[in-house]
């Protein structure tokens, strides 16, 4: 929805062509309602939902992490006032000398889905963290992204087992339920299955510490949609039912949201 703000800007400068307008107050105010909602968890913004240079320091001044596809967004990320270790590279297919480029500037958290990507991490950024993207069913989401990428999670099982032999840091499990998802629970069948693998590989010696636990919170367009809080209160929830008293590091990845 238009704040008042940008309808002003309209009104006075009157672009003649397309253009996006962001109002950095809407910006400051969903990171605030998400950090609210989700107390414990790390956000890290998708840097692919919107680059821009404003957004990005805004984001770096309030503490945000940041969730990059590429090269060129850990640099943007890095220029906007982000640390290295406020980055992870979470395109899960990545060309070895990208891993590289990014272990140089300092990053050394790496999305995963298969062996030949631990193969590429292990080689191009050797002792760096990994985690395993697994699929989900995507059901509720206006925009299914959650079979994109990952793998089922008993193949993730192996994948990061496979990081440990290799001097990796098996850090966990990631997934994405899919963009604008409008039903608040659909994060518990991806937990439940985070938890399995992590249950799985303690007893093969491993512990894992973290779950990312990807995008999916919706923007308002023409309809309504749950509030932050619910989705925060339903994670929460989930999060005690599969892991009980063992809770993992948590992080987020709101883009549009």
């Amino acid at each position: 929805m238009a704040t008042q703000r940008v309808m002003d800007f309209f009104a006075t400068r009157r672009p003649e062509g397309p253009c996006l307008v962001v109002d950095l107050d809407v910006v400051r105010d969903n990171y605030s309602t998400y950090r609210k909602a989700l107390p414990d968890s790390a956000i890290f913004y998708a840097v692919k939902a919107n680059p821009a240079p404003e957004i990005l320091r805004l984001l770096a001044e309030l503490g945000s992490s940041f969730d990059t596809a590429s090269v060129v967004e850990i640099e943007m990320a890095l220029d906007a006032g982000a640390t290295p270790d406020r980055i992870s590279f979470g395109n899960t297919i990545k060309k070895e000398r990208d891993i590289a480029r990014a272990y140089a500037l300092g990053v050394r958290l790496f999305a995963v889905d298969a062996f030949e990507e631990v193969e590429k991490i292990a080689r191009a950024a050797p002792g760096a963290r990994v985690f395993c993207r697994v699929l989900t069913s995507g059901d509720g989401a206006e925009w299914p992204l959650s079979r994109k990428f990952g793998c089922d999670p008993a193949m993730a099982i192996d994948v990061l087992q496979y990081a440990h032999s290799l001097g990796l840091v098996a850090a966990g499990v990631s997934f994405h339920v899919g963009s604008q998802m409008t039903d608040t629970n659909a994060w518990d069948a991806a937990l439940a299955d985070a938890s399995m693998v992590f249950r799985a590989l303690e007893a093969r010696g491993i512990v894992l510490t973290l779950v990312n636990m990807g995008g999916g919170f919706p923007t308002r367009y023409l309809k309504d949609i749950p509030a932050a809080e619910a989705y925060g209160a339903s994670i929460h929830s989930a999060l005690i039912r599969h892991f009980g008293n063992r809770l993992p590091r948590t992080i987020i990845e709101p883009g549009r949201g």
